[in-house]
């Protein structure tokens, strides 16, 4: 400990060069000074918080590269300069200036004079300054800290934004790749089809010279009588062979269809349609719509996938169509097979019933359409004119024509009084997966794979209206059967209504990724079902807009039909069973 005399004067001085300022001495402190005498200069440690406590984590930012493919000058310079700035802040020092800087033996020997003076509020004002010196030290590293912590944030955020940009132009580069594969899948598909039709006529006109081989080699092991040669014989009295006689039979047959069709007119479409019957079948109709159907019978009808299931409109008979080139005829509720049809040589794709009931069309991958009579179970009349498979057929209600829609982007109106075609409907760009005509009217309605639906007149072969919404290929539409709404579904299974009146869509529900294969109307027309690809029969209450899941299928459901009072459902499947539901 050291010991100082003075007067207070040189007290005072000494303090004033302490302190670096000058100091007035005051009369009452001049006094106390010479009364005290002498006084001492202690060492005293006072503890305050140390900025040592502090530790700052500092993250290497030596990691940053170029990114591959993106070197050029610019960003190199400026990647550069923004490494320097972050060295810069990371070796920046916080310190005052040298003339505010005092040292530690000074700081205590101030506080020790200021405690022997009593100075009190002198010394609480020192220390609370340097206190707040060492807080002004601590907040400014931590602003460095927080600063280089954003810079490097701001880094990252924009090796994100590259690295973005990066992506979106390579998936981009995929997209041309993606559609040529879609093109070259689609444009295969067809060649399968064709090459299938191809084998099935090399298969016929082989069949047909094998026949005609034999009827030859019986030609010649028959021996004719002698005859005279008369130079006034007739060529009718020369002797025929089966293959003559065979060819002269064709040609009469041949000219006696050509002679019926040319006496037989056109068949005139109906000027004065009678009304809808389902008009007031909403108002007279007013029981709960029925969702909670379960799974009551199986019948495994086909041995390949079943394609489509009309009801009669009049009896309890079923017929479903299958892609092993039959269709039968089932009757309800035992499935007991009544009618079986034979005589399509691809797969078939639709069926419709007459009005009446008493005729059934078909339409095969096979490019014709086939009418046939339920009361004999043959068939009566062929249409053929499309190069493609045929997608679908439906008749209008006077029962005179059939309309069909094919893969060769036409649709066609066959007159079945004439036995010829009508009209062919050109204006779709891709296949069209179906038609329909509007119930009791000379409307049709068409749905093709580029994406659009399309309303005809059928007196004229026009086309009046394209609904476009939907983004994938349109599988299936129908009418309700009151006829003011649309419903169709597509390959993505969304599946969309439509105010028929007003030719606008009302609803889009999405039920996919699985595709939507058809959708139907129950006799109401406030239950709409949707046969799925994943094997779900989806069943949409119109009225509040729940969608209730039916879950039977062991593989995808092909098609959907409601019986006539609403009661039970049908469906086909891929594994060629329809399945009941009630």
């Amino acid at each position: 400990m050291a010991t100082q005399q003075g007067t207070p004067s040189s007290a005072l001085r000494v303090l004033e060069e302490a302190l670096g300022m000058g100091v007035s001495a005051a009369g009452d402190t001049a006094e106390a000074v010479a009364a005290e005498g002498a006084y001492y200069l202690e060492q005293v440690t006072i503890t305050e918080a140390s900025e040592d406590d502090y530790e700052y984590e500092e993250i290497p930012d030596d990691n940053y590269s170029i990114p591959e493919g993106e070197e050029d000058l610019a960003k190199a310079v400026q990647m550069v300069q923004e490494q320097a700035t972050d060295t810069q802040i990371l070796e920046q020092k916080t310190v005052f200036s040298p003339k505010h800087t005092v040292p530690e033996a000074i700081e205590d020997f101030l506080c020790n004079f200021l405690i022997k003076m009593g100075m009190t509020r002198t010394l609480d004002c020192f220390q609370s300054e340097c206190k707040a010196r060492e807080d002004l030290l601590k907040t400014q590293k931590e602003r460095d800290f927080h600063r280089m912590h954003h810079k490097r944030i701001v880094q990252e955020k924009n090796k994100l934004i590259n690295d973005l940009k990066r992506l979106k132009l390579h998936y981009a580069s995929y997209e041309p790749a993606i559609r040529v594969l879609h093109e070259k899948h689609h444009a295969l598909l067809k060649q399968k089809m064709l090459t299938s039709l191809e084998r099935d006529r090399a298969i016929g006109q082989i069949s047909g010279l094998q026949e005609t081989l034999k009827h030859m080699e019986i030609g010649h092991g028959y021996h004719a009588p002698e005859f005279r040669v008369v130079p006034t014989c007739r060529k009718e009295n020369a002797p025929e062979g089966p293959t003559q006689k065979g060819l002269r039979e064709a040609r009469e047959q041949s000219k006696c269809k050509a002679k019926a069709k040319a006496n037989t007119k056109d068949s005139e479409f109906p000027t004065h349609m009678q009304p809808n019957p389902n008009l007031d079948l909403g108002k007279e109709n007013l029981c709960p719509a029925k969702f909670d159907y379960k799974l009551n019978n199986i019948f495994r009808l086909h041995e390949l996938p079943v394609s489509c299931i009309v009801m009669h409109p009049h009896k309890d008979l079923l017929v479903s169509c299958g892609e092993d080139r039959v269709w039968k005829m089932v009757g309800l509720p035992k499935g007991n097979v009544l009618l079986t049809g034979l005589g399509h040589t691809d797969w078939l794709s639709n069926c419709c019933f007459h009005p009446s009931g008493n005729k059934l069309a078909t339409s095969s991958g096979d490019t014709t359409v086939k009418l046939w009579d339920l009361s004999k179970g043959n068939c009566i009349l062929t249409f053929e004119g499309h190069t493609h498979a045929v997608w679908s057929c439906t008749w209008h209600s006077c029962g005179d024509f059939v309309a069909s829609s094919s893969l060769d982007t036409t649709s066609k109106i066959w007159d079945v009084n004439s036995e010829r075609c009508r009209y062919t409907l050109y204006g779709h760009t891709d296949s069209v997966n179906s038609i329909e005509f509007f119930p009791y009217s000379n409307t049709l309605l068409t749905g093709s794979a580029d994406k659009s639906l399309s309303i005809w007149d059928a007196r004229t072969g026009k086309c009046e209206q394209s609904l476009y919404g939907h983004m994938h290929s349109i599988n299936d539409a129908t009418f309700t059967p009151r006829g003011h709404m649309i419903a169709s579904c597509d390959a993505c299974g969304v599946t969309k209504l439509w105010d028929f009146r007003k030719l606008l869509p009302m609803v889009s529900i999405d039920v996919g990724p699985s595709p939507g294969n058809e959708v139907t109307f129950d006799s109401s027309g406030r239950v709409l079902a949707q046969a799925s690809g994943n094997g779900v029969i989806h069943l949409l209450d119109l009225k509040s807009g729940q969608i209730h899941k039916l879950m039977g299928h062991e593989s995808e459901a092909h098609t959907v039909m409601f019986s006539r009072d609403g009661e039970t459902l049908f469906s086909g499947g891929s594994d060629g069973t329809v399945r009941t539901w009630s």
